[in-house]
Protein backbone atom coordinates (compact mmCIF):
# COMPACT_ATOMS: atom_id res chain seq x y z
CA UNK A 1 0.00 0.00 0.00
CA UNK A 2 1.09 3.60 -0.60
CA UNK A 3 2.07 5.92 2.42
CA UNK A 4 -0.39 8.90 2.28
CA UNK A 5 0.39 12.43 3.23
CA UNK A 6 -1.57 11.82 6.41
CA UNK A 7 1.02 9.60 7.62
CA UNK A 8 -0.70 6.07 7.40
CA UNK A 9 -1.27 3.35 5.34
CA UNK A 10 -4.81 4.77 3.30
CA UNK A 11 -5.78 4.87 -0.06
CA UNK A 12 -8.43 5.44 -1.76
CA UNK A 13 -10.84 7.84 -2.19
CA UNK A 14 -13.17 10.17 -0.49
CA UNK A 15 -16.29 12.26 -1.02
CA UNK A 16 -15.78 16.31 -0.44
CA UNK A 17 -19.25 16.40 -1.80
CA UNK A 18 -21.68 17.43 -4.12
CA UNK A 19 -20.59 14.60 -6.31
CA UNK A 20 -17.06 15.32 -6.34
CA UNK A 21 -14.09 13.04 -5.15
CA UNK A 22 -10.60 13.14 -4.85
CA UNK A 23 -8.00 10.98 -3.68
CA UNK A 24 -7.63 10.76 0.24
CA UNK A 25 -3.71 10.35 -0.14
CA UNK A 26 -2.70 12.88 -1.59
CA UNK A 27 -4.31 15.52 0.86
CA UNK A 28 -1.83 17.71 2.88
CA UNK A 29 -4.26 19.96 4.35
CA UNK A 30 -8.10 20.46 5.41
CA UNK A 31 -8.48 24.43 6.38
CA UNK A 32 -11.25 26.97 6.70
CA UNK A 33 -10.91 29.45 3.73
CA UNK A 34 -11.62 32.37 5.81
CA UNK A 35 -8.01 33.86 7.03
CA UNK A 36 -6.27 36.76 4.85
CA UNK A 37 -3.52 33.98 4.17
CA UNK A 38 -5.69 31.67 3.23
CA UNK A 39 -7.30 33.84 0.77
CA UNK A 40 -3.77 35.36 -0.41
CA UNK A 41 -3.11 31.68 -1.15
CA UNK A 42 -6.11 30.61 -2.62
CA UNK A 43 -6.00 33.74 -5.00
CA UNK A 44 -2.62 33.15 -6.48
CA UNK A 45 -3.43 29.47 -7.17
CA UNK A 46 -6.11 31.10 -9.37
CA UNK A 47 -3.72 32.78 -10.68
CA UNK A 48 -1.53 29.68 -12.09
CA UNK A 49 -4.49 27.38 -12.90
CA UNK A 50 -3.77 25.14 -9.69
CA UNK A 51 -7.20 25.77 -8.08
CA UNK A 52 -10.46 23.27 -8.98
CA UNK A 53 -13.59 24.57 -7.85
CA UNK A 54 -15.59 21.46 -6.37
CA UNK A 55 -18.56 23.63 -4.92
CA UNK A 56 -21.31 23.55 -7.30
CA UNK A 57 -21.71 27.65 -6.78
CA UNK A 58 -22.22 27.22 -3.35
CA UNK A 59 -19.95 28.77 -0.79
CA UNK A 60 -16.33 27.76 -0.26
CA UNK A 61 -16.56 26.39 3.51
CA UNK A 62 -12.94 23.80 3.17
CA UNK A 63 -9.93 24.50 1.48
CA UNK A 64 -8.31 21.23 0.78
CA UNK A 65 -4.23 21.51 -0.48
CA UNK A 66 -3.15 18.58 -2.14
CA UNK A 67 0.83 17.49 -2.79
CA UNK A 68 0.83 18.01 -5.96
CA UNK A 69 -0.05 21.78 -5.28
CA UNK A 70 -3.43 22.01 -6.29
CA UNK A 71 -6.10 23.58 -3.86
CA UNK A 72 -9.38 22.45 -3.93
CA UNK A 73 -12.39 24.26 -2.76
CA UNK A 74 -15.16 22.58 -1.02
CA UNK A 75 -18.62 23.50 -0.10
CA UNK A 76 -18.74 21.07 3.03
CA UNK A 77 -17.07 22.08 6.44
CA UNK A 78 -13.77 21.04 6.84
CA UNK A 79 -14.80 19.10 9.99
CA UNK A 80 -17.24 16.91 7.51
CA UNK A 81 -14.53 16.42 5.45
CA UNK A 82 -12.10 15.00 8.43
CA UNK A 83 -14.44 12.54 9.66
CA UNK A 84 -14.91 10.82 6.39
CA UNK A 85 -11.24 10.67 6.18
CA UNK A 86 -11.00 9.45 9.59
CA UNK A 87 -13.97 6.86 8.77
CA UNK A 88 -12.08 5.59 5.48
CA UNK A 89 -9.09 5.44 7.06
CA UNK A 90 -10.44 3.19 9.92
CA UNK A 91 -12.28 0.82 7.59
CA UNK A 92 -8.54 0.31 6.02
CA UNK A 93 -7.31 -0.29 9.42
CA UNK A 94 -10.09 -3.10 10.13
CA UNK A 95 -9.01 -5.06 6.66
Amino acid sequence: MNKGSLGGNICGFINIGYGNIISSNRIISIITPGAAPIKRLVQEAKEKSLVIDATSGRKTRAVIIMDTGHIILSAVQPETVVSRLNKDISEKEED
